[in-house]
């Protein structure tokens, strides 16, 4: 018998035959799991950003691990949806409500986006699964840069930054950086990170705020320098690139790395996914891959770890953006 709910996306089918051995194949399936045959169809990740920047990088290197590890029995498929400073994006996975076949990750818009009132969404209208890891952000610039140091920035006119929508990290960065300096850097408006670093590679930037998955193999390459740092202190990858606070700026920040889904999904679906996340983050192929490979800060919050962190975080943007004159 075959009774499915459109409204949820979950098949109540029987599992006979080959999903019999599928089941023994994947200890991770909660009896929810079992008992609906979930996930029998292709799990759809959508980025709201584009191809190439941080937020891509996430959750292609997160669907490389799982397939690799045979975590799920159906396909995982990655998909751009950029626009609007992620509103497009988060706006179709919220359009999904109850369909436990659609994940997505949070980004900083994901707080900077409704804060703004540039869509009617808010992370109350997403449930939370996982967070999986922190991501510092590394101040940069071409390798030819005249800029050397940070102090070259309070003298320096007319320089601008990338930013993946109006208000994001770099965005926020950027203005502590103009406040704290008393540099006179503009902020210009990209639909996603990959976007802003082809713009700075093409010399149409000067400087660029990015996580070390997109900045780290340019400075490498040594086709990018490093300035500074937003860890609390040098990352090890960077050991001769300061942090901001040792240079005694207190511009400390960074970027959570977290897993959603729609609103209304089943709590067997949000522990199914849970137990996922928690296998993929303690993996050495995730430490290797994405935690070591770009020196990013290992982090595991299950569901209700991860909400809160959410609610807080919301907090702590919309605190900066008022500091900053951004929302009254």
């Amino acid at each position: 018998m075959n009774t499915h709910d459109p409204r949820k996306g979950i098949n109540r089918r029987t599992l006979l035959g080959c999903g019999a051995a599928m089941i023994s194949a994947q200890p991770l399936l909660s009896g929810f799991a079992r008992a609906n045959a979930y996930p029998s169809e292709t799990i759809n990740y959508i980025v709201a950003f584009g191809v190439g920047g941080g937020s891509d990088i996430v959750a292609r290197t997160m669907a490389k691990v799982i397939n690799e590890k045979n975590l799920i029995p159906v396909k995982m498929l990655v998909e751009n949806r950029p626009g609007g400073s992620g509103a497009v994006g988060y706006s179709y996975i919220s359009s999904r409500k109850g369909n436990p076949y659609y994940l997505g990750g949070v980004g900083v818009s994901f707080f900077t986006t409704p804060l703004l009132g540039k869509i009617s969404l808010s992370y109350k209208d997403f449930t939370p699964l996982a967070a999986i890891a922190r991501s510092p952000y590394i101040l940069a610039v071409l390798a030819g840069s005249e800029i050397k140091t940070i102090d070259d920035l309070k003298e320096a006119k007319g320089l601008t930054i990338g930013s993946a929508g109006a208000v994001s990290d770099p965005a926020l960065l950027s203005h502590l950086v103009n406040k704290q300096l008393g540099a006179t850097i503009k902020v210009v408006p990209y639909d996603g990170e990959g976007e802003v670093m082809a713009a700075v590679l093409g010399k149409h930037l000067d400087l660029v705020f990015g996580n070390p998955n997109e900045i780290l193999e340019q400075v490498n390459a040594g086709k990018m320098r490093a300035l500074a740092v937003t860890s609390a202190e040098r990352m090890a990858s960077l050991p001769d690139v300061p942090s901001f606070k040792e240079l005694g700026h207190e511009i400390v920040h960074t970027q959570l790395r977290g897993i959603i889904m729609p609103k209304d999904v089943p709590a067997e679906a949000v522990s199914y996914w849970e137990g996922v996340m928690k296998t993929v983050a303690d993996s050495p192929e995730w430490r290797s891959q994405y935690v070591d490979r770009f020196n990013e800060i290992p982090l595991f919050l299950n569901s209700k770890e991860f909400g809160e962190e959410i609610v807080a975080t919301s907090q702590r943007y919309e605190t900066l953006m008022r500091e900053l004159g951004l929302i009254k």
